[in-house]
């Protein structure tokens, strides 16, 4: 069925005409891999990058056959803006003429907000398998436990896991045009890719397709008023993480590592990525810090143990706290109902909770701080 249905797009697609008006965009190979899934199609058309702007209609216009095709029920359609080598210099603006005796205010370009949403946080980490997606799941039910309106976004694209530790299925509504209405799961506001197919569908796509879609989940979404939306970041610090800290008015990141040496030297990247791009680190959590023995109660440092703590104390930046290897995340998680909601009262919930309130105290610290911090003055 796939199949046939993206043959059927590719042929209504040989309908747009290209940039100019010569050919189709099909046969001028300006159109990505179709992916298709469960009545949803996703694809990109390479345009050149000065003219993205002028050439949305022809995106509109995709779009708009591609949504007309029987059994397809929404179409995810970017353009993708690739400059050719050499045309940065050419087309740079000219430098404006110097006004000497003049004062300028010194300011990066503002990132764009999400009408709503007061804070967007990033839970991130070096590497893969470090516990990341679980401690979002549940930082974000310690936020709500404290009293804030929470969303979760699900930005890893390849391994999306909100669905199931929220315990969520079914498919986002569209509340109007391409706005599409989040689901919710416990008083959290949630949306991830994982809405979109089928858990055992891989996802092929490339740098482009993954950040138009993590822009559409992002900005596209009626989130309403939100406290805080938490970003469940996909692990290393590729294209993807790079776009949402360079475009994203990021308050501040917490980065999830286990103790061993080789977990924190890719937490140390995560980190470094951040501070780069001006994005507030608020604080190092140590996931796995230590084994409790369901059997004996006895703990043991599997991992070895303080690592993240001592990485921390090097670095400058605040230790959020130490998670352990229990039997009851574990569990709690694999079945959707995380160990906030399912032991709300337990100890291991209340060392979610405390570094919660931790992130939520260095969020307001560093909006205060912005707002103190004077703009830097240049005289030309």
């Amino acid at each position: 069925m796939s199949d046939t249905i993206k043959s059927i797009v590719l042929e209504r697609l040989r309908q747009i005409k290209g940039p100019d008006l010569e050919g189709d965009i099909v046969s001028l190979g300006l159109v990505s891999d179709v992916f298709v899934s469960d009545g949803r199609v996703a694809f990109s058309i390479t345009v050149p990058a000065e003219r993205a702007q002028e050439l949305e209609p022809l995106r509109q216009a995709a779009e708009k056959v591609v949504k007309e095709i029987d059994g397809v029920e929404n179409a995810m359609v970017a353009l993708t803006a690739e400059r050719a080598p050499g045309n940065a210099r050419n087309t740079a603006p000219k430098p404006a003429p110097r006004q000497p005796q003049r004062a300028q205010e010194e300011q990066a370009p503002a990132k764009p907000g999400v009408p709503g949403i007061k804070h967007i946080i990033a839970v991130a980490s070096g590497k893969g398998g470090v516990g990341k997606s679980t401690t979002t799941a549940n930082l974000a039910l310690g936020m709500a436990a404290n009293g804030l309106r929470v969303g979760v976004l699900d930005a890893d694209i390849y391994g999306p896991s909100v669905p199931r530790l929220f315990n969520v299925s079914g498919r986002p509504e569209t509340v109007s045009g391409r706005v599409l209405k989040p689901l919710e799961g416990y008083g959290i506001k949630v949306m991830s890719m994982g809405f979109m197919v089928e858990e055992e569908t891989p996802m092929i796509w490339r740098g482009p397709m993954v950040i138009s879609a993590l822009t559409q989940m992002l900005r596209e979404v009626a989130w309403g008023d939100l406290d805080v939306l938490v970003v469940d970041m996909p692990p290393g610090t590729g294209d993807a993480q790079l776009t949402m800290a360079q475009q994203v008015p990021l308050a501040g990141a917490v980065i999830v590592s286990t103790p061993q040496d080789l977990a924190l030297i890719d937490a140390r990247k995560g980190l470094n990525m951040f501070k780069r791009v001006d994005v507030p680190v608020l604080g190092i959590v140590e996931n796995m810090s230590y084994f409790l023995c369901p059997d004996c109660g006895g703990r043991h440092d599997i991992f070895g143990h303080g690592g993240a703590r001592a990485e921390a104390e090097r670095l400058g930046v605040p230790f959020l706290g130490e998670i352990p290897l229990t039997m009851k995340i574990r569990e709690t998680s694999d079945a959707g109902t995380p160990v906030v909601v399912s032991d709300p009262e337990g100890p291991v919930a209340g060392i979610y909770k405390d570094i919660a309130t931790k992130v939520v105290a260095g969020i307001q610290r560093s909006a205060a701080s912005q707002e103190r911090a004077a703009p830097k003055i240049v005289f030309d």
